[in-house]
């Protein structure tokens, strides 16, 4: 069992940073850790496809350069995906689609210990994570109370029983999110209303009080200042997919005309 940076991070208070993945090939995450500034990589499970020998893969690379990693995985079977997530190292489990209490106390079941004192589910599992002891001994059970654990705050129902949700403890961080909180809500698209926005500063402010450090996805560092100035210090930037599909775009374009203007 590693050092989860980004569970050392959270107790510390300090400020996080990390970048959305699609692709599944290793070598993305060993070009985030050359970077030399990125806490941890998000593989977007949710979106992306993927096996399971390449959740094994992605925190064999994550782990070369002392980063986190966190998956992010769909509604269902979402306690399957997340065991067997941890089994491959990763340290971070963010599960979308939550709607009630009860989705968020499955999620905080999946990823915690079965024990007495906890009452989890995840079990004894000989996986890579634990590669050759088998697990069950302390210091897998503390690994398993180490697993940071965020929840999507983006369904209308989730946002009218936020305070109950983050009540129930065990919850490390959340992320807001505002395409499938407008579609839940019979507005699809309307991310930027100022009335969604409005939704959106309450969601972090009532996290915030109630002690689950907010998350914000950004597409620039110039975006971080709205966020920072209502007390959110824990920041996703960018998405592999997105960053290439811009260099295309603009590049593409570029050449053309001059290519057509010759």
């Amino acid at each position: 069992m590693r050092p989860n940076r980004l569970r050392e991070l959270l107790k510390a208070d300090q400020p996080t940073i990390g970048t959305h993945i699609h692709s599944t090939w290793p070598s993305i995450v060993e070009i985030v850790g050359h970077t030399g500034v990125f806490d941890y990589v998000e593989f977007v499970g949710e979106y992306a496809p993927y096996d399971l020998y390449d959740l094994d893969n992605l925190c064999r690379a994550a782990e070369l350069y002392g980063m986190s990693s966190m998956i992010k995985v769909d509604q269902e079977p979402r306690s399957f995906l997340a065991q067997r997530a941890i089994g491959s190292g990763f340290q971070s489990v963010l599960f979308a689609d939550c709607r009630t209490v009860e989705d968020a106390q499955e999620c905080v079941r999946a990823v915690r210990p079965d024990t007495p004192e906890v009452g989890g589910r995840y079990g004894v599992a000989m996986r890579r994570s634990t590669y050759m002891l088998y697990g069950g001994t302390p210091k897998y059970v503390q690994a398993l109370n180490d697993i940071v654990l965020v929840l999507m705050i983006e369904k209308k129902q989730a946002v009218e029983r936020l305070e109950e949700i983050l009540s129930l403890g065990g919850i490390d961080m959340i992320q807001w999110g505002p395409a499938d909180y407008t579609m839940s809500s019979g507005r699809p698209g309307a991310w930027f209303d100022p009335d969604v926005k409005e939704v959106e500063r309450r969601v972090m402010e009532t996290a915030l009080r109630m002690g689950v450090p907010p998350r914000a996805e950004i597409n620039s560092a110039e975006a971080a200042k709205y966020y920072l100035d209502l007390g959110v210090k824990h920041f996703c930037i960018g998405t592999d997919i997105m960053i290439l599909y811009d260099w295309f775009k603009e590049k593409g374009e570029a050449l053309r005309k001059v290519v057509e203007d010759a």
